[in-house]
C-alpha cells in the first residue's frame, strides 16, 4: 500500500530510563477518580508503580497528523515514546485541506490505515454519526489502561466539550447521552493581537468593544498609514469562520435552540454590516484571504491588529515567520459587543473505530496529552491545552499571551457554532453568501434570506442522526 509516512525510530535504553523517571516522578495531583465533562463517566487512576508501559511492545501504530505547530512540536519527542513502550509510530503528515477526505476514506473501510487521528472539531458529529470513532469513556474507566498522573480534570474544560463530546444536550455538546470521542490537542481560541509600538506612538486605545475596534481600524489607517484588522474572507469556510468570530459577541446564532436557521435575523445582519465597515479598512483583496494570508498581513506589518486564533502568539515569536519584534506585539481579550465571547475550536486526538490497535493508540493519546509531555511541546510552540500550562509562572513569563488566554477562555461557549453532521456543507453554503456580502455582490438581508431554504434542506438530512460509538 502506498503511504507517505515519516518514520520515527527509537533512541535506545537511555530514552527508556529518562522517560520512565520523568513520568513516575511527576507531582501532579492524582485524585482517586477524575470526573469527565459528561457528568456520568469517571476516569480510573492506576498506581504509578503498577503501570506496565511495555505491554504493547512490538505494536506498530499508524497515525494521521496535520502540519500544525502543536503536532510539529511532537516530531522530536515521539521517539521517546517508542523507547519507553516498544511501540513503533508511523506518522502520515497531511495538509489540513486533505485530511478530512483522506480520513473519511480510511475510517470507512473494514480495516483502515490509521490507529490514531488528529480530528478537527467540526468533523466530530459527522464522524460519530457514521460510527467512525471509538468512545474514549471505556478506556478512561479502565485502570489498567490509564496512565499514572494523567489528570483529566486539568484539561481545559471548554476545549474538552467543544472538541471531545458528541450526542449530548445538542449533537455537538456534552450532557446526558454524550460520549467522549476526542481529547484536545491543537485547540485554540480567539484573542486580539495588536502593535503596541504603533498604538503607543499614535495614542490609539486598545479596543475593549466593537465600536472601539472599528475606531482603531480607522485611526490606524488615517494616522499610521497601516491597514486595520487582518481577517479571513475567502468564499466558503474561510468567510464563514470570519463571520462566526464576530457573530458570537454580537449574540447572533446560525441556528436557534430548535436547530432552525437563524442566520438571517437581526443580530446576524448587524454582524455582517459591522464586517462590511471593518473590511473597508483592511488590506486590498482581504475578501479572498484564507487563514495564512490573514496571518501574514499582520506578521509582515501590513495591519495593526489581528483578531483570530491564539496561534498568533507562537508565530510572532518565530523570526522565520514574523517581521515584527515580539516585544512590539500586545495581546488583549476579544472585544465585546452584546456579550463577551470568542471562538473555540481546533484539533483533538481520536481513535478510529476500525483501529487495529486501539489500546496502544490510547496509550499514545495519553502520552501526548499528559502534563509532562504537554509542557514540553508548549515550550516548543504547541498551543496550550491544560489549565496548569496557563497557570505556570515560568510559561507565563515567556509567553505574553497566556495571561490573556486564560481570561478569554472563561468567556468561551462550546455552543458558539452548531456542529451538526452536515456542518461542512452548511458552512460552505453560508460562507459563499457571506463572501458575496463582503465583496459587495449582495446586501446582508438579501444574501442571508436566500440561504434559508437551502439550509433547511441540508439540515433535514441529519434530523434523525444517532451518535453511538
Amino acid at each position: 500500500m502506498c503511504f507517505a509516512r515519516s518514520r520515527l525510530f527509537s533512541r535506545g535504553a537511555v530514552g527508556t530510563v529518562c522517560c520512565t523517571v520523568l513520568f513516575l516522578a511527576c507531582r501532579v495531583r492524582t485524585p482517586s477518580s477524575v470526573p469527565l465533562r459528561s457528568g456520568s463517566v469517571r476516569a480510573a487512576v492506576p498506581e504509578a508503580t503498577s503501570f506496565h508501559w511495555r505491554r504493547y511492545a512490538g505494536t506498530r501504530l499508524r497515525v494521521c497528523f496535520p502540519y500544525h505547530a502543536s503536532y510539529r512540536a511532537l516530531k522530536a519527542i515521539v521517539p521517546e515514546f517508542e523507547s519507553l513502550t516498544g511501540i513503533a509510530v508511523e506518522i502520515d503528515w497531511l495538509q489540513y485541506a486533505r485530511m478530512h477526505d483522506k480520513q473519511v476514506l480510511e475510517l470507512s473501510k473494514p480495516r483502515g490505515d490509521y490507529d490514531l487521528i488528529a480530528m478537527l472539531c467540526t468533523w466530530k458529529t459527522e464522524y460519530a454519526s457514521r460510527g467512525l470513532l471509538r468512545s474514549l469513556d471505556s478506556f478512561f474507566q479502565n485502570p489498567s489502561l490509564c496512565m499514572p498522573h494523567y489528570d483529566f480534570e486539568d484539561l481545559i474544560p471548554v476545549y474538552v466539550e467543544t472538541i471531545g463530546y458528541v450526542g449530548g444536550r445538542k449533537p455537538w455538546l456534552g450532557g446526558p447521552g454524550a460520549f467522549l470521542c476526542a481529547v484536545p490537542f491543537g485547540a485554540e481560541t480567539s484573542i486580539l493581537a495588536y502593535r503596541k509600538d504603533i498604538f503607543h506612538k499614535y495614542r490609539i486605545k486598545v479596543p475593549e468593544n466593537y465600536d472601539e475596534l472599528l475606531d482603531a481600524c480607522k485611526r490606524l489607517r488615517e494616522r499610521a498609514q497601516l491597514y486595520g484588522l487582518a481577517s479571513r474572507g475567502a468564499s466558503g469556510q474561510q468567510a464563514l469562520h470570519a463571520y462566526l468570530l464576530h457573530a458570537a459577541p454580537f449574540g447572533a446564532k446560525v441556528l436557534d435552540d430548535s436547530l432552525v436557521p437563524a442566520f438571517h435575523r437581526s443580530r446576524s445582519i448587524a454582524t455582517l454590516r459591522w464586517m462590511q465597515e471593518m473590511f473597508a479598512y483592511g488590506p486590498p483583496g482581504m475578501a479572498s484571504f484564507a487563514q495564512n494570508e490573514a496571518l501574514q498581513a499582520f506578521l509582515q506589518g501590513q495591519t495593526g491588529m489581528y483578531l483570530d486564533t491564539n496561534m498568533i502568539g507562537p508565530l510572532v515569536r518565530d523570526p522565520t515567520r514574523s517581521a515584527i519584534r515580539p516585544h512590539h506585539v500586545g495581546f488583549a481579550l476579544h472585544p465585546m459587543a452584546q456579550v463577551r465571547a470568542g471562538e473555540v475550536g481546533g484539533f483533538g486526538l481520536a481513535i478510529p473505530h476500525n483501529s487495529a490497535a486501539p489500546e496502544a493508540a490510547f496509550l499514545l493519546l495519553q502520552w501526548i496529552t499528559a502534563p509532562q509531555t504537554g509542557r514540553r511541546v508548549v515550550e516548543q510552540g504547541a498551543l496550550p491545552f491544560r489549565q496548569s500550562q496557563l497557570a505556570d509562572r515560568a510559561l507565563r513569563a515567556r509567553f505574553a499571551e497566556f495571561e490573556v488566554l486564560e481570561r478569554q477562555l472563561a468567556h468561551c461557549d462550546p455552543d458558539w457554532r452548531p456542529i451538526v453532521p452536515t456542518w461542512g456543507e452548511l458552512g460552505t453554503l453560508l460562507g459563499i453568501g457571506i463572501n458575496e456580502v463582503l465583496t459587495g455582490v449582495s446586501e446582508p438581508e438579501e444574501a442571508m434570506s436566500a440561504l434559508v431554504l437551502p439550509a433547511r434542506r441540508i439540515l433535514r438530512r441529519h434530523a434523525h442522526a444517532r451518535y453511538v460509538p
